[in-house]
């Protein structure tokens, strides 16, 4: 089941999975944005008036989900933004002023990231692993539309340091197995979404983004740990610190660090992928 900031719902319906690549050929591009924005968007509606579509199959008041995937697709050609946040933003208070009989909106929308070949020139290739990710849910107030929930992620990043990671000291009883590692080369993915201090703070032309982003990278560069743990709460309270409009950060990080195949002392080594079972933490940290 879908959540929703504004809390609980008897029913909503929706579109996902809808693709869509807006395209700027000439002309300047947006701020913080790229000749090629690339998203997969995910629309949810809710309201008293789809309720007898349930009850009755009375589709009087239903706008088909097929009409929302060509909505979103359509409606791209008049988002001038370059940011997940904003372009959620437009979808959402276009599609209340265009359906009345809808109370309110939750649209969700991931980047499907490329980058240009060379820098400023007209060739693309895919690019991440990192992926931005937004989500905005909006209501109506009276005659106003109401912002309810803004929220950021980057999902995917994948990161490998050489050394200065170690796994010591944990409980050992008859089911443990696992040596105790003082400098071991150490492979995570990881995933964050954070919330901010007020919905407004949220559009910011994807500058958060980007220093979320950048104190990531700087965080497990810099900082020798002693678990996954310590890396992820280094980087929550990092961002909490340098960033102040950000209210929370939830982070998850999976440990994928490599099997060891065959090793030279600390200087060199061989590794393949680790078996499937793997280690998951979570952390949320607030102001």
């Amino acid at each position: 089941m879908e959540e929703f900031a504004s809390g609980w719902k008897r029913n909503y319906y929706g579109k996902g999975d809808v693709t869509v690549y807006r395209l700027q050929r000439e002309g300047p591009v947006a701020s913080g944005g790229s000749p090629v924005f690339g998203a997969t968007v995910k629309m949810l509606v809710y309201g008293d008036r789809f309720w007898p579509t349930y009850t009755e199959g009375d589709n009087s008041g239903l706008v088909a989900t097929d009409s929302m995937k060509n909505f979103i697709q359509r409606e791209t050609l008049h988002f001038d933004g370059g940011d997940l946040e904003s372009y959620c933003r437009f979808l959402a208070e276009k599609f209340l002023q265009t359906y009345p009989q809808t109370e309110g909106i939750q649209v969700s929308a991931e980047e499907i990231p490329y980058t240009s070949l060379p820098p400023g020139g007209v060739a693309f290739t895919p690019g991440g692993p990192e992926r931005l990710a937004a989500r905005v849910e909006v209501e109506r107030a009276g005659e106003e539309l109401e912002f309810i929930e803004v929220q950021s992620a980057i999902r995917g990043f994948r990161l490998v340091r050489l050394g200065g990671s170690a796994f010591q000291g944990f409980v050992r009883d008859q089911y443990t197995t696992l040596p105790e590692i003082a400098n071991r080369p150490l492979h995570m993915w990881l995933d964050l979404q954070w919330l901010y201090t007020a919905p407004a703070a949220g559009f910011t032309d994807g500058r958060v983004a980007a220093r979320v982003r950048n104190i990531v990278h700087h965080v497990f560069h810099s900082f020798e740990s002693g678990s996954i743990q310590q890396v992820i709460y280094q980087i929550g309270t990092r961002i909490l610190a340098e960033i102040s409009c950000v209210a929370s950060v939830d982070l998850e990080a999976d440990n994928r660090t490599w099997d060891t195949v065959a090793e030279q002392g600390q200087q060199l080594g061989v590794y393949t992928d680790p078996r499937p079972p793997y280690g998951c933490l979570g952390l949320r940290l607030r102001r």
